[in-house]
């Protein structure tokens, strides 16, 4: 019992001292500290990582994108005021990801589209590109495959993808996802073909002169069912026959009327090449 009230005698005498409270802060850190180093050596590295691949990204950034984006991805303007290339701050990893995994950028020369070429990067050179984009401002990250795997074997992803792509796309990209023609020069590109990654990647940053469709807007589940009805149509045949490139009733009524006119023209041709009685001379066989 005296032991007892002797220490906590000591203690009480301790903590009345002016080095008590620097002394408790300072184990305190050094315990946090200990811990967090303990407990989390992964995060430590990725963050080394993470710094690497965000200095390779900025190395070939300067190279093939500052002369258009900026040193430092702040867009440059033109001495007329217009953009010569946007700013990239807040795109995030995942317009990167599309516009240079498609082969839209880095463009050949500015234009009022970016065309699907040849792509010019590795996909490791395009991560780290994104890494330093990403870096830049909070962005749209690359989704996950789980996210934008297609799923046409289910019939109510592929009808609930149906109903969104009606109503959301169908005015650019036409009923069957061909693409269509749009105001000064552009166009909404076709559908048929495109990797679903990209598919998902595009709805979430709204390349260009699309809108974008943020997970707010259209939710990943959304975005996903829209994918699984485009490859879904791309699976099924065409029971109809030629399809014109599915273009749309325009080109087929023309096809139409072009088809009635040589059908009309040749039949009128035919008749007018077929054997006619002449007039002969008294006792010739005509």
């Amino acid at each position: 019992m005296r032991l007892t009230r002797k220490i906590s005698a000591r203690l009480s005498a301790h903590r009345r001292s002016r080095f008590a409270g620097p002394a408790v802060l300072l184990v305190a850190l050094l315990t946090t500290g200990g811990l967090y180093v303990a407990l989390s050596p992964a995060s430590a590295e990725k963050t080394a990582d993470s710094t690497s691949e965000i200095a390779k990204g900025k190395a070939l950034f300067l190279v093939g994108c500052a002369s258009c984006h900026g040193k430092n991805g702040e867009g440059i303007l033109t001495e007329r005021g217009n953009q010569y290339g946007p700013s990239l701050a807040g795109v995030g990893a995942a317009a990167v990801d599309f516009q240079v995994g498609t082969g839209r950028m880095p463009m050949a020369q500015p234009g009022s589209q970016a065309l699907r070429k040849r792509v010019v990067y590795t996909q490791d050179e395009i991560d780290a590109l994104g890494a330093f984009v990403a870096s830049l401002a909070p962005g749209p990250s690359v989704p996950a495959a789980d996210e934008y795997e297609a799923k046409t074997d289910d019939p109510e992803a592929v009808s609930r993808g149906g109903e969104f792509f009606r109503t959301n796309c169908t005015a650019c990209h036409n009923f069957a996802g061909s693409g269509g023609a749009l105001p000064q020069g552009k166009f909404a590109p076709s559908l048929v073909g495109v990797s679903e990654k990209h598919l998902f990647e595009a709805m979430l940053t709204g390349p260009q002169q699309m809108p974008v469709f943020s997970n707010e807007v259209l939710s990943p589940q959304d975005k996903q069912d829209i994918i699984s009805y485009l490859k879904k149509n791309e699976d099924t045949p065409s029971y109809g026959g030629f399809t014109l490139g599915s273009i749309g009733p325009v080109a087929e009524g023309m096809f139409a009327w072009l088809t009635l006119a040589v059908v009309v023209g040749a039949g009128i041709w035919i008749t007018s090449q077929t054997a006619r009685s002449k007039k002969t001379k008294k006792g010739d066989v005509a």
